[in-house]
């Protein structure tokens, strides 16, 4: 750009500028191209012109004012030949500047280096240079090249040779003058001093310090770029064409890159020059460091640092706190990062096993924080935290109140530190005194934000004291990562066992924790035998009425119903939760636990009035506990909705599973497993209540979910099957039911066996697949292994074991063995009868099938008798124009004329 006359000229002392492409919405996002401002000798012979001035006459001043004038007009940091994207940010500050006339308008800038702040800058001027009477482009790294900037406008519009009369001459014209302060990261430097005070002119401001939004009228974030711009600028600096193929492989470099325009720019250079462009994300991969700290022999701009130098610079700059806080902070996941982390850890009181001595390097660290009465001190985190901000090395979220840092400064940051071990070490130690120090009703919640860090830490295999390794193991079973859960657990379990042995009662808790996990990861057998022996010896070395004795007892029982053994798991349950409400209370934690088993236990056997009542009471103390959104309140919850359910209250089960879901979402996230068996237990509501295309669609994505978390195999995982495989048979979907049916089936055989109830529930909605496809003797032999394995299981009485036989009657009329279902439906209606009540919906359903069976058996008046009963009773419970009623009302028709043809 060159000036167009002497007072519509482009003055530019120094600067230096980012890279990149388009952000994200609202203004945020990384940036395109880089370039340096002018010479810093042009502005040296500036100063020499102005120091001559005094000795030399005014001819001669003014000769070589024009000439100084000449010099630098000429110059500016060119636009990035590569530009990419950044609309929004552009189309933000262009109706900024054309809005609102008559006031000075300042933007901001701001985000982290090798975001492209500047090139931003200098694409508005590209686009835009026409509307501004002058630009001055300053570069304000320091208050020596900034006091330079502003003596050059002095100079150049002979007004004077000093800053301040760089200054006066902004603040008397009256003009659309345009002035960049490129660079200002130093947040010593007190900006406003330059900034022209009055109601005129427009700045733009690029900067690492968020800080400097004080003094914007508007601003943006430059961070990271769109997916599709960082994919076409990282093919333009490696010169490479756009296909179809070139696009996919540039795709998966960039996400590799965090989509960092700078990074991309280096990638894209190093990748011209090998013209490999498929092998770059694996060579990367193995040489981060190196690759991210090389400049490429060629670029397209004037940018003199590469990624990891100009976060360097940065850091370089950083009072110690501050410095050592980064490097820690690279130790654990880089989102999620909170003061409680660090004020928990210094309250830690001192666990068994461990000494000061031993805690000394986090302890000294955390002493930063510390008052002379040993409080936490607050201000002094957010002196570090605010330093550390001033050069966007790390960002907080105001909604959340939780810092994080850029994916690839935190990568940098850890690869650069000296003595990594100790600042892992350190990091993991205070982690774990954080987590020591959480209330227990509280750590689920807690969970949620520690679990990614404690992930890490086990990635990285970071050494911590035991104890510490058994507080990573509350996280992430809380957290319901059941993996890494049984992983560090036999690596704690190990090591007890070592030092303290195999009966120590430390050891058992692990192993019962051990066993409880195989529960979670639907290893139920494995979880039987190794309950079965803590137990033992809990009893032998605590005693039978120990809590810990009890809390095994209690698993134990949920392991027998999870094998299906309900009145084994009853019976144990009962005993439990007499001797912990003698020696506990009946508030107590694990009393509520308990309980809340037992409940699904009745659930389980079909005692579903005593399983609500259980429920309910469970419910309502832990409401009064730990209010109405904890964890553990919104599991109940659940199970009573899932109560509900079962008794047929469907309505009451669909508000409960609303509110629960919704709840859980807010609290625990879209991907916990309490909020998927919520969202599966909402699918289930929605199928009993008729709206199978809501059950559908809910089930999909649990199931895909399910198997993305804990596998295909997964108790959970199949259970989701077989509803999906119901909602199926409700949509008339019957193929699609049919094959998932055989898949879960041959699964559930395999892994609970074929007397597991969930395997005969299978096998029940399989033989209704095959009825419904006309493959009649195929369901009839399902029912048949079905009933004789129920009354074994379930005895008689029980609603599935009747349901069954139900079924398997209506098998035998569909192959025309009408005996034979006359036999099963009298036994059917007699105990429905009794269980139900004569009036109930299922009892009538029952007498009406009977009917029809007398008749195909030719005995019409006893069906007429029956349908007569039936047709009363509907008529009055359901009215005469509900479905159900029109149908008896026709088939009593039918029955009416063939008596009154014999």
């Amino acid at each position: 750009m060159s000036s167009r006359d002497d007072s519509r000229a482009l003055y530019i002392i120094g600067g230096q500028g980012g890279l990149g492409g388009q952000g994200y919405s609202h203004g945020t996002g990384g940036c395109g191209g880089a370039a340096l401002g002018p010479y810093v000798n042009i502005t040296a012979q500036q100063l020499i012109a102005y120091n001559m001035h005094a000795t030399l006459g005014a001819e001669q001043a003014f000769q070589l004012r024009n000439i100084r004038a000449s010099q630098i007009t000429n110059h500016c940091p060119p636009l990035s030949r590569i530009f990419q994207g950044r609309r929004n940010i552009l189309d933000k500050m262009h109706h900024f500047f054309t809005s609102k006339m008559g006031i000075q308008k300042i933007y901001v800038l701001y985000g982290l280096g090798g975001a492209g702040k500047t090139q931003i800058a200098l694409k508005l001027i590209n686009e835009s240079s026409s509307r501004f009477s002058d630009i001055f482009f300053i570069d304000t790294s320091t208050i020596a090249t900034t006091d330079a900037g502003f003596k050059n406008i002095a100079a150049v519009k002979n007004s004077g040779d000093s800053q301040q009369d760089g200054l006066l001459w902004l603040t008397s014209r009256v003009e659309e003058w345009l002035l960049v302060f490129d660079n200002a990261d130093d947040p010593s430097i007190n900006l406003n001093d330059f900034i022209p005070q009055c109601n005129h002119g427009n700045i733009i401001i690029t900067s690492r310090n968020p800080g400097l939004c004080v003094y914007a009228g508007s601003h943006s974030l430059v961070s990271d770029m769109e997916d599709k711009d960082a994919v076409i600028l990282l093919l333009k600096s490696a010169a490479q064409e756009e296909t179809i193929c070139t696009i996919q492989i540039a795709t998966e470099i960039v996400k590799a890159l965090y989509y960092l325009p700078l990074a991309i720019v280096q990638a894209g250079g190093f990748i011209s020059k090998s013209q490999d462009l498929d092998g770059y994300l694996a060579l990367y991969t193995k040489n981060q460091a190196q690759l991210l700290s090389e400049k490429p022999a060629q670029s397209h701009d004037r940018y003199a640092w590469t990624v990891y130098t100009t976060w360097q610079m940065s850091v370089d700059r950083l009072k110690q706190p501050a410095a050592i806080f980064l490097r820690l902070c690279s130790f654990i996941y880089h989102n999620g990062i909170s003061e409680e982390i660090f004020s928990h850890a210094a309250n830690h009181i001192f666990p068994y096993g461990l000494s000061k001595e031993e805690l000394q390097a986090p302890l000294g660290f955390l002493s930063h924080f510390l008052e002379p009465t040993g409080e936490w001190d607050s201000l002094r985190f957010w002196q570090v935290t605010n330093e550390l901000q001033a050069y966007s090395l790390i960002s907080f979220d105001v909604e959340k109140k939780l810092f994080s840092i850029h994916p690839l400064v935190h990568a940098w940051s850890r690869a650069t530190t000296c003595n990594p071990e100790r600042y892992k070490s350190t990091m993991g130690s205070i982690l774990g005194m954080a987590i020591s120090e959480r209330p227990r009703q509280n750590i689920q919640l807690a969970s949620l934000v520690l679990c990614p860090h404690v992930e890490l830490a086990g990635q990285m295999n970071t050494e911590v004291a035991l104890v510490f390794s058994t507080q990573y193991v509350l996280i992430l079973w809380e957290a319901g990562n059941n993996k890494q859960t049984e992983k560090l657990l036999k690596e704690v379990l190990e090591k007890q066992k070592q030092l303290l042995g195999d009966n120590h009662p430390h050891t058992l808790f692990t192993m019962g924790n051990l066993a409880n996990t195989y529960s979670n990861l639907g290893q139920h057998r494995k979880a039987k035998a190794l309950k079965v022996i803590v137990l033992e010896k809990q009893k032998q070395f605590l005693g039978e009425n120990h809590p810990h004795t009890l809390f095994t007892m209690g698993n134990l029982a949920n392991t027998y119903s999870d094998l299906g053994e309900h009145q084994k798991a009853k019976e144990l349950g009962v005993i439990v939760l007499e001797k912990q409400k003698q020696l506990l209370g009946d508030k107590h934690r694990d009393t509520l636990h308990t309980m809340g088993n037992l409940a699904n236990t009745y659930s389980h056997l079909g005692e579903h009035q005593k399983a609500k009542e259980l429920n309910i009471i469970v419910l309502e103390k832990r409401k009064w506990l730990l209010g109405d959104n904890h964890p553990y309140t919104l599991h109940t919850m659940g199970d009573l909705a899932s109560t509900y359910l079962r008794l047929r209250e469907c309505s009451e089960a669909e508000k409960l599973n609303v509110i629960v879901l919704e709840k859980q979402k807010q609290f625990l996230g879209d991907n916990h497993p309490h909020t998927v068996i919520t969202m599966g237990n909402l699918a289930r509501t929605y199928s009993d209540l008729g709206e199978h295309q809501k059950a559908e669609k809910l089930e999909v994505i649990v199931l895909e979910k399910q198997k993305q978390r804990l596998g295909d195999n997964h108790p959970h995982t199949l259970c989701t099957m077989g509803n999906l495989i119901s909602t199926y048979l409700h949509l008339k979907q019957h193929q699609k039911a049919i094959e998932l049916g055989v898949i879960l089936l041959e699964k559930q055989k395999q892994l609970l066996g074929d007397k597991h109830l969930n395997t005969l529930h299978t096998m029940g909605n399989l033989a209704n697949t095959y009825s419904h496809l006309r493959k009649h003797q195929k369901a009839k032999e399902l029912n048949v292994i079905m009933l004789e394995k129920q009354k074994q299981l379930l005895g008689e009485d029980h609603p599935h074991t009747l349901r069954t036989m139900y079924n398997l009657a209506n098998r035998y009329s569909d192959l025309g063995e009408h005996q034979k279902a006359q036999e099963l439906e009298v036994i059917v209606l007699e105990k429905k009868k009794q269980l139900l009540g004569d009036n109930h919906q299922h009892t009538l359903l029952a007498m009406g099938n009977l009917a029809s069976t007398y008749s195909h058996l030719g005995e019409h008046k006893k069906a007429k008798e029956l349908y007569d009963i039936v047709l009363k009773k509907q008529k009055q419970r359901l009215g005469d124009k509900h479905l159900d009623t029109l149908c008896t009302m026709r088939d009593l028709a039918i029955i009416q004329r063939r008596l009154g043809n014999c």
